[in-house]
């Protein structure tokens, strides 16, 4: 069946090998033809409805040596509060349309919602948190590890309250970290409907954190007010989403309990930074320490473990893994431990997925690699076990960097540097819009992409919109197909590398402009 006969159901990425001509045709191609293809599919877009984010995107695409030029990181306003107090209405009324957001489940913190939003022609970035259960167990603790990542991560902070609750035990808790950070907040006094309430809210003044802000969320009442202020202390950059220049590259080192993180960043510290026991947990905080490894220095952090899902653990546990995930977050690059005298678990795999979808790069460490003797049977045995789980398990990052290592030795610690730099090289890199779009050009010749509703999707243009991770967007006339696009995720690493960096590849779907 030729390819352009096939419907979108018999598409798989796999089915096609290597295609040794695409990469001829791209070597062989005159820069600057590429650059004045890439200009006219360009100008062919104003024939289609683009909304205000393309234009953005597209007036950022101006010019610069390496053909792109990106904009400034947008600022993040956080909203926190307990379980409803109206958090997901405010969202909603922010945006002006209904939303899924995150859900109202004690601890998932890491699942944190960001949408774009706008007011007054102020662009920012709105990240919905979600609330947290008063709970007997821990509630220091979640209450405080909850607060601080929300917090840390954004450049204004939303407080809600409901005002018809009053100040509980654990708002007040919260409004001690809040006076701590040093970053602007706003008190919003939720569910005030209408002016016989807000006396109620006038009660809020008691939390010390200035003057409430009375605002119905469900009625719209009070929330434009609120965000005139808002807009008034946004910075035109943000502080905390900005990329860092200059300084230690930012290592996180992640795995489940006991896989030998702590011991890890001890030999590579070249002192007892941090406690190492048989005890699983021992961690509690991640502990950050600059190292000297293959004559540079670096910042690695050292997390807690993680057990189970997040939303499942209480207390101490459920505090590490928050604050495990923020650290990811801080991070460029993550190194997944994996200890090779046991097999691959679910967690592992899971722990694997967190670093994707927080878009670092990602370098696995086998781990304990020296207790796999070659002349002993066994270690023959769980060598040969452990390639058919790494085929089973990790084919999805089988672009990763992967180093055999011995972190109570120090054995082959010299090739965690090598692996680091190919990941964070990868992270960063980017391919001038012309070149990307000579290289769709040629793919979609060679390969179309299948037939929908007996429709066949065009990509009309293409470009990367950033880096960290490399992010591509494609405008085209129809749905593609994720296994169309894990092709051409497929098709990128053969020809630009990306080893051990991940590739995200959005679609903008734009319909012609009637005339």
């Amino acid at each position: 069946m030729a390819a352009d006969d096939r419907t979108s159901d018999d598409f798989d990425a796999d089915d096609y090998g290597s295609d040794d001509r695409l990469a001829e045709n791209l070597a062989d191609l005159d820069e600057d033809i590429a650059e004045q293809r890439a200009a006219a599919l360009r100008a062919g877009l104003e024939d289609y409805d683009l909304d205000e984010e393309d234009a953005a995107l597209l007036e950022g695409l101006a010019g610069g040596a390496e053909g792109i030029e990106f904009l400034p990181a947008l600022p993040v306003v956080a909203i926190v509060g307990r379980p409803n107090v109206g958090k997901s209405a405010l969202v909603n009324r922010i945006l002006g349309r209904r939303e899924a957001v995150v859900e109202d489940t004690p601890g998932v913190t890491r699942d944190r919602v960001t949408y774009k939003a706008e007011w007054m022609d102020r662009r920012f970035t709105l990240v919905d948190t979600g609330g947290w259960e008063p709970d007997a167990k821990g509630i220091d603790r979640s209450v405080a590890a909850q607060a601080e990542v929300a917090i840390d991560l954004s450049d204004v902070v939303l407080f809600v309250v409901d005002a018809m609750v009053g100040a509980t035990s654990t708002d007040e808790h919260v409004v001690r970290l809040l006076r701590r950070s040093g970053k602007p907040v706003f008190l919003v006094a939720n569910k005030v409907d209408d002016a016989r309430q807000e006396p109620e809210a006038a009660a809020l003044w008691n939390l010390g954190l200035g003057e409430p802000h009375p605002v119905s969320a469900i009625h719209g009442r009070g929330v434009a007010d609120l965000l005139d202020e808002v807009v008034k202390v946004l910075p035109d950059v943000s502080a905390v989403a900005k990329r860092e220049i200059g300084g230690p590259r930012r290592v996180a080192i992640l795995g489940r309990p006991n896989v030998g993180k702590s011991s890890l960043l001890n030999k590579a510290a070249g002192e007892e930074r941090v406690v190492v026991n048989e005890l699983a947990g021992t961690t509690r905080d991640p502990v950050d320490e600059v190292v000297e490894l293959g004559g540079k220095m670096w910042r690695f952090v050292d997390t807690a473990g993680i057990r189970r899902r997040v939303h499942l653990q209480q207390g101490a546990d459920f505090y590490a893994s928050l604050r495990t995930s923020a650290a990811l977050e801080k991070a460029e690059v993550a190194v997944v431990v994996l200890d090779v005298t046991q097999p691959l678990s679910e967690q592992d795999v899971r722990i694997i997925d967190l670093v994707l979808e927080s878009g670092r790069a990602l370098v696995l460490a086998f781990n304990k690699w020296d207790r796999l003797n070659d002349d002993d049977m066994d270690g023959q045995d769980r060598r040969r076990y452990l390639e058919r789980e790494i085929e089973q398990d990790l084919a999805h990052v089988s672009w990763a960097p992967r180093v055999n290592i011995s972190a109570r030795t120090g054995r082959h610690l010299d090739k965690l540097v090598p692996a680091l730099e190919t990941a964070l090289t990868s992270w960063d890199q980017r391919i001038p819009t012309g070149k990307f779009n000579a290289f769709l050009s040629e793919l979609v010749a060679e390969h179309p992409h299948p037939l929908r509703g007996g429709k066949q999707p065009r990509i009309l243009f293409g470009t990367q919109a950033s880096t960290r991770p490399p992010t591509f967007v494609l405008f085209t006339t129809g749905f593609l197909d994720p296994g169309y696009r894990r092709f051409i995720q497929r098709r990128l690493r053969e020809l630009y590398g990306f080893e051990g960096s991940p590739i995200v590849i959005n679609m903008r779907v734009r319909e012609r402009r009637q005339r």
